[in-house]
């Protein structure tokens, strides 16, 4: 019996213990319902805040809204007053003076726009920039206050230190690169894309912004150096008459600019050494011509007006082009002379010793001419040439047909007639003092001494009965050897 009583009281015990644990719980779904009400309104009550009011640190146009509605926001706008000043950093750099921020009524449909931008679900202490533009600003105003920002900026850009770029430059021979350098300059234009994005606030603060120089490993910098590399790796096959002389860009160009558009411009001081040299080896003008005669002897005849230099100067421009642009061959054409023609005659010689193989031959020991063309002699006649006892010989050297004329009035003087005027057939000048071939009808003594004592006054007379087919025979420019 006491065993069933005890089972009875733990049963009771037992129906005890849910009943208790059903009214605890009821009692905690009715305190969580409580919470959850209460919950409820506080979000509710935030939500509704935060839908209609701006975060703590929300700026337009650099005035403080925080806190505000947005009609709170708007009335504070209208009688903000713009201060108009600049600084960078903390240095005031420009102060243009207060104006009216311009904010009316039209400008809050804008002010809740920004309001709906900087919404967030829980409070933010961020602080954020908003920019406006203001119904009733002053646009002239900010254009010229950021006018007047670019000329301040302009003006100290003038004291302060300019950076320094990488450059690629040619020492000795070689392509070098040097480094960069910082300076202290401002960036303009990137600052004054920074006032653009504040040009409505009260007062702008810009951050320093400074002139970057253009670095070694820049790809610009890069191609620089690749373009002077190109030039002096590149060769000029330059051609005088039948020689060719390959022209090295590393042994002759020595400095190259370089604009940034990669055009070069090659020196040319290395140029002209070298075609100063060519010039002295191939060139004839004033020098000594070997010269085969008729008769089979080899002499040196001084050049006179006959022969060719190079203009050093035309030419080296030519091969400047050359290596600039990439061209390889140039081929010489500028060259000069002296006397009736200038343009440097016999260039196109490259026969007999320069001579070529067409040109009149004239011997005073011999007192006679041979006329050659292409190398076959057309006419051989005997001549009286310059007077020697009173020195007025015919002029030694190789000398060219300056010009034909026929008839003619030969215009001088000689010894025993100071001024005379005689007329001739044929006239063809070759000396720079009015030496040429001539007829001579007035003349009856042909001997070979003839011209020791009664010679011309430095001409060569030709018997009038052969002059025609000499003066046929000579052409313009033609060589004409005298000795």
């Amino acid at each position: 019996m006491e065993n069933v009583s005890q089972a009875i009281v733990q049963q009771e015990e037992s129906r005890e213990s849910k009943n208790v644990s059903k009214k605890s719980s009821k009692k905690w779904i009715y305190a969580l319902g409580g919470i959850v009400v209460a919950g409820g309104l506080a979000l509710g009550g935030l939500s509704y805040y935060q839908n209609n009011h701006f975060n703590s640190h929300i700026n337009i146009n650099g005035t403080n809204v925080g806190g505000l509605t947005a009609e709170q926001a708007l009335q504070k706008l209208k009688i903000s007053v713009s201060i108009n000043q600049v600084y960078i950093g903390k240095t005031l750099v420009l102060d243009e003076g207060q104006t009216k921020a311009g904010f009316a009524e039209q400008d809050l449909s804008n002010v809740h726009k920004v309001l709906s931008t900087q919404r967030t679900f829980l409070p933010n202490s961020k602080t954020q920039n908003y920019t406006l533009l203001p119904t009733e600003v002053n646009q002239n105003q900010s254009q010229t206050m950021k006018s007047h920002l670019e000329q301040k900026l302009t003006a100290l850009n003038k004291r302060l230190k300019a950076p320094q770029d990488a450059q690629v430059k040619l020492q000795q021979g070689k392509v070098v690169v040097t480094e960069s350098v910082p300076g202290q300059q401002y960036d303009v234009p990137t600052m004054l894309q920074q006032f653009q994005k504040q040009q409505y606030n009260s007062v702008i603060v810009l951050n320093p912004v400074y002139r970057q120089p253009v670095k070694v490993n820049d790809p610009i910098i890069q191609k620089e150096k690749a373009a002077l590399q190109a030039v002096l790796a590149r060769t000029v096959n330059y051609t005088v008459q039948d020689k060719v002389y390959a022209l090295k860009g590393s042994d002759l160009i020595k400095n190259v600019g370089l604009a940034k558009n990669l055009q070069i411009t090659v020196d040319t001081d290395g140029i002209i050494n070298e075609l100063n040299k060519i010039n002295a080896s191939q060139s004839t003008l004033g020098k000594n011509f070997q010269f085969k005669t008729t008769t089979g002897g080899v002499i040196s005849v001084q050049g006179q007006s006959y022969g060719w230099a190079l203009n050093v100067h035309k030419e080296a421009k030519a091969i400047q082009q050359a290596f600039e642009t990439g061209q390889t061959s140039v081929v010489a054409s500028s060259v000069y002379g002296k006397g009736w023609n200038t343009g440097g005659i016999g260039f196109k010689n490259t026969t007999n010793y320069g001579i070529g193989d067409t040109y009149a031959e004239v011997s005073i020991a011999q007192q006679r001419i041979w006329l050659y063309k292409n190398g076959k002699m057309v006419l051989t006649t005997h001549v009286v040439t310059g007077r020697k006892d009173v020195g007025e010989d015919t002029h030694p050297g190789v000398w060219y047909i300056e010009y034909k004329k026929s008839p003619a009035v030969l215009v001088g003087s000689e010894v025993g007639m100071s001024n005379y005027h005689v007329p001739v057939n044929y006239w063809a000048p070759f000396t720079l003092d009015g030496e040429g071939f001539h007829d001579a009808s007035w003349r009856s003594n042909w001997t070979s001494t003839a011209y020791l004592h009664s010679g011309s006054g430095g001409c060569v007379n030709t018997p009038p009965g052969v002059m025609p087919s000499v003066y046929n025979n000579l052409s313009v420019n033609e060589p004409v050897v005298v000795y």
